[in-house]
């Protein structure tokens, strides 16, 4: 669809993006700190795409409740955000190391063949063999 925005996270807060986790931190503490007398929390539920909980939320506006559960998911969602960049570079570590020890193997591989094919000599393997497996650790 054109124009579409994905500025929003997917159904049901299982947002990705670590940005959106702050944005909605933001949304939950300014209903929780807001002194308008118009209750604003919840917003951070329609940000989110649960329409249903935004709703009771505003609907309890005149008690402190969504305030208090605004205060502490706010909290919440800036811990999940902490989390998504933790995972994020997790994977990417993983990647990068699972990608070295393919090299690694296809070059232990090509040096096998070269010892085989008479154009190295084994103390060159070797050598350069432990220099390969040396990069694993």
């Amino acid at each position: 669809m054109a124009g579409h925005s994905t500025a929003h996270p997917p159904v049901n807060g299982k947002a990705q993006s670590p940005q959106q986790w702050k944005i909605a931190a933001a949304l939950a503490f300014a209903g929780a700190l807001s002194p308008l007398p118009i209750p604003i929390s919840g917003l951070h539920k329609f940000y989110l795409r649960q329409p249903v909980w935004g709703g009771v939320y505003l609907l309890l506006g005149w008690t402190g409740i969504p305030r208090i559960a605004c205060a502490v998911e706010g909290v919440w969602f800036l811990s999940r955000s902490q989390r998504a960049v933790t995972a994020g570079d997790t994977i990417h570590e993983s990647v990068a190391a699972s990608e070295q020890t393919q090299a690694i193997a296809r070059a232990l591989r090509e040096l096998e063949q070269l010892r085989q094919e008479g154009l190295i000599s084994e103390q060159e393997f070797e050598q350069n063999r432990r220099t390969l497996l040396a990069k694993l650790n």
